[in-house]
């Protein structure tokens, strides 16, 4: 099965982190947390979920995880701010692997020059920004653009989180 990264920080939305993480253990594939510091537990911004982070952001390598999977809240935020974070993700992309991103999750996409010319959704107050750095934003429960998932809310996580799987399974198969 697939090997799945999910960059965190702190104050993730607790769910969109969760229902991606537990589908996606489902159906029998790993998901490593990466964060700034291995070990350190991470808190939800509302309480409800922690995450423990599996492997630092300095031991991470792009070319071991067969997706990634961007929980939204205020965690992009604290994302984007580290370089090692941005430029992971960077050069995750040029391998051409399934990336998905719910919510706030498409800032870090955006502060990694990632979005130009592409069709991405989000939670709607980051729709401004994806516009300002080149993309085609749509008001849609889950968008595919080549291998970009993104959806915009907690209520379309069962469609993202099937999209996600579905995508994995095909990109295996590839």
């Amino acid at each position: 099965m697939a090997t799945i990264g999910m960059p965190l920080a702190i104050d993730f939305e607790d769910s969109e982190f969760a229902i991606p993480r537990d589908r996606l253990r489902a159906a029998k594939h790993t998901v490593v947390v990466i964060g700034a510091n291995a070990g350190e537990r991470l808190r939800g911004k509302r309480g409800e979920e922690y995450a423990a982070v599996d492997r630092s952001i300095d031991d991470a390598k792009p070319e071991e995880y067969d997706a990634l999977v961007i929980a939204g809240g205020h965690s992009p935020d604290h994302l984007r701010g580290d370089p090692r974070m941005v430029d992971f993700v960077r050069r995750f992309v040029q391998l051409n692997r399934p990336v998905a991103a719910v919510c706030h999750g498409p800032q870090l996409l955006i502060e990694a020059d990632l979005v130009r010319g592409r069709r991405l959704t989000s939670w709607p107050s980051v729709r401004q920004d994806l516009e300002s750095a080149g993309a085609t934003w749509v008001d849609a429960e889950v968008c595919v653009d080549g291998n970009f998932i993104t959806s915009r809310k907690p209520a379309d996580l069962e469609a993202f989180a099937r999209t996600i799987i579905t995508r994995v399974a095909r990109s295996a198969v590839a």
